[in-house]
């Protein structure tokens, strides 16, 4: 059996499942957030009735992140539904934004204060492996399309729809079909001037976003271990952008030592896809030939080369998501712009609190060069902060949050209220997601992203990046 059909065949009881079996499994983890939190709860008491408990409390992790970064009182209301429902379950898990507890009541323009000192954790893609939510082997479940960016850690992540999301919250179950796998190899190492962005892009640019509709999505090959295990959360976060199911990598010992760091359950078990196992589908690719890679409005499929683009002016950078917003994604862009000043505005949005405390603390090689506090590290008193890097380069600095990678109300930090060019580390690119519907967007890596503002065209990175960038311990400690 593939992983994927190995997970499924552990969580429903049977020794073993093909693509196509529908099982009832049971479900390890649920996560909801702010946009689909409100509805998954209303129909829950609906159905299951007013004073119903959910399944089990320590499985259900809430995470506001989606309208935070406005000061819209529909959105306040829905954070607060989520709050109700948290004080009434008992709800463990649940990472608060500030900002409803401020004097103004606004909570406009920041969510939180500093990220050091809040309960807020910001994306919940991001959230939810850095709390220990994701362990291999096990099935986690969330009101969200991009939930299946946990399958980099060799477990089974997918989104649901809020009806399905209530029947697992009451149940701790649901009904499944088994997917068929697609597997798409990679060889080679990584080079410098390429992320797991360029290699998704392939991959979508190749079978088209209904290529893997409801197929899992297996990415393989020494080429896939030499990705950081953040870049491989790039990979399986837009396995839905090509329709997939669910997005699943192997588990090493980077996937080890991260969830034995931060697990909150002491035990799991890792699945290793068997020999002789059966796809749907293969492909391959070899790193060393692969080019940085963009993909045109409107569509994520609609690949072209960065440096077939050079005559692409653009109005705006855009770096962060859960796709782009990790740590090592800001390490990335900021070697690139330090010590430059970028031609176009620039929006740089941190995935989670941990994300911007890390950009405080981190020098440009990905290793602490400030104490918690940010005073400095001795001996390393002159390196340069990643925050620094992007601040000194003229990037407009926002919090942690989705911000306008789903484009949200008009005062969200970073939305397109105009028809213009983007060049943006986010997962889509269709009309009005990140604002305006006459915008354009065209997705890259950060790498590009940030050669990009650096010019205001599209640019091709390798003319910017002749040498490995040290990612250290960024994403890792």
């Amino acid at each position: 059996m593939t992983m994927t059909e190995q997970i499924f065949a552990r969580h429903s009881g049977r020794s073993e499942v093909s693509p196509g079996d529908n099982v009832w499994v049971d479900v390890d983890v649920l996560m909801t957030h702010d946009v689909c939190g409100p509805g998954t709860i209303g129909i829950f008491k609906k159905e299951f009735g007013a004073d119903a408990k959910v399944w089990d409390p320590t499985r259900i992790p809430i995470i506001p992140d989606h309208y935070i970064f406005t000061a819209d009182g529909k959105c306040h209301r829905n954070v607060q539904i989520l709050r109700d429902f948290v004080k009434e379950q008992g709800l463990p898990y649940y990472y608060d934004p500030d900002f409803l507890d401020t004097d103004e009541g606004s909570g406009f323009p920041n969510p939180y204060r500093d990220p050091t000192r809040t309960s807020y954790k910001g994306v919940c893609h991001k959230a939810l492996p850095e709390e220990g939510h994701c362990r291999p082997g096990e099935i986690l479940l969330g009101t969200d399309s991009h939930t299946c960016t946990a399958g980099a850690f060799g477990q089974f992540a997918s989104g649901v729809g809020n009806t399905d999301a209530a029947f697992v919250m009451g149940t701790g179950k649901t009904w499944l079909k088994t997917p068929p796998t697609m597997k798409f190899t990679f060889h080679g190492e990584i080079p410098p001037y390429l992320t797991a962005k360029d290699l998704i892009l392939a991959v979508i640019g190749q079978i088209g976003v209904a290529g893997a509709t409801y197929r899992a999505m297996y990415f393989a090959g020494e080429g896939i271990g030499s990705l950081t295990l953040e870049d491989r959360m790039t990979l399986t976060n837009m396995a839905i952008e090509a329709g997939g199911k669910n997005g699943i990598c192997d588990v090493d010992q980077k996937t080890l030592d991260y969830v034995r760091a931060r697990s909150n359950r002491p035990e799991w078990e890792v699945v290793v896809e068997d020999e002789g196992a059966e796809y749907i589908y293969e492909h391959a690719w070899d790193l060393g030939l692969m080019e940085p890679m963009i993909a045109k409005p409107h569509s994520p499929d609609n690949k072209d080369l960065a440096r077939n683009l050079s005559d692409v002016k653009l109005d705006r950078a855009y770096i962060g998501s859960c796709t782009g917003g990790k740590i090592t994604d800001m390490v990335m862009a900021a070697n690139i712009l330090d010590g430059e000043e970028v031609a176009i505005p620039t929006y740089v949005v941190p995935g989670s609190t941990e994300v911007h405390q890390n950009m405080l603390t981190l020098g440009l090689d990905g290793e602490p060069c400030r104490h918690d506090d940010r005073t400095p590290i001795a001996g390393r008193e002159s390196v340069k902060t990643v925050y620094e890097a992007l601040e000194g380069a003229g990037c407009n600095m926002g919090a942690a949050s989705c911000a306008a990678c789903l484009g949200g109300p008009v005062d969200t930090f970073g939305r397109l209220n105009e028809p213009m060019n983007c060049i943006s580390t986010t997962n889509r690119n269709f009309p009005g997601r990140m604002g305006h519907k006459d915008a354009g967007v065209y997705l890259a890596s950060p790498l590009t992203a940030a050669a990009s503002a650096l010019r205001g065209v599209i640019t091709d990175p390798r003319g910017c990046v002749t040498t490995p960038i040290l990612t250290g311990s960024a994403g890792v400690i």
